[in-house]
């Protein structure tokens, strides 16, 4: 399993949010690319950012601090949030992104996604952020009436390889991560699963290793310390 640590960037910040509300966020860091370079030191080979401004806004404010932590760190990563262009997803992809994320626009505009996977292949992940069983979008300020299993069984087949799946009720509340929905989906589809969302402690880790689950992103934890990131890393190699 591969450990991705996420920063969630507002206003060139790293911050966290509590269940996806703007209203409770948490400032960790003014210099974001100095996070990226401690996740380096502890072993980090990935990074998950998300825009959190441009999730709502569809736009890219918070391109120059993605740039920089890319270029600063050298690690592979992974961007999202508000990814609803080819323009956008040239841009993240010039600035050196392995892989650009697309949540909104993956749930809204089927063909949008059939086109750009057929263009751009493994560069693309899609974010499938669940509440009650359902898709949400636009920085999960809405919900579609797509369930988890029917949106994977359609990125399936338009040949999507790696999908990031949030179970928003955990995001942030430091109470456990759905080992019972990553069970359930890793078993019915031959998709990468980079599970998100209430990772908390190491025995979280150890059990979505021991599904073989593709990755397994961490934020909260170890901001706060309920996780050490280098621990983390050296238990799924």
């Amino acid at each position: 399993m591969n450990i991705f640590p996420a920063i969630d960037l507002f206003e060139g910040k790293a911050v966290r949010l509590f269940k996806g509300d703007y209203n409770q966020m948490t400032v960790y860091s003014e210099q974001p690319e100095k996070v990226a370079l401690y996740f380096k030191e502890c072993g980090a080979e990935y990074i998950h950012l998300v825009d959190l401004e441009g999730a709502k806004s569809g736009e890219t404010p918070n391109f120059q601090t993605v740039k920089k932590i890319i270029e600063a760190s050298g690690l592979k990563a992974e961007i999202g949030g508000g990814v609803r262009s080819e323009a956008v997803i040239e841009k993240y992809i010039n600035a050196g992104a392995y892989r650009v994320i697309l949540g909104t626009a993956a749930a809204t505009d089927h063909q949008f996604l059939e086109r750009v996977a057929k263009k751009y292949g493994e560069k693309i992940a899609v974010g499938c952020d669940l509440l009650d069983g359902k898709v949400a979008t636009k920085g999960w300020t809405d919900t579609t009436n797509e369930t988890g299993e029917e949106f994977f069984s359609r990125v399936e087949k338009l040949g999507i390889k790696t999908v990031i799946c949030t179970d928003i009720s955990r995001d942030g509340t430091m109470k456990g991560t759905n080992l019972e929905l990553y069970r359930t989906l890793s078993q019915k589809f031959s998709i990468d699963i980079i599970a998100s969302g209430g990772v908390t402690d190491m025995s979280d880790v150890e059990n979505l290793n021991k599904m073989n689950i593709y990755g397994a992103i961490l934020g909260k934890a170890i901001y706060t310390g309920n996780i050490d990131l280098k621990t983390a890393i050296k238990a799924v190699k």
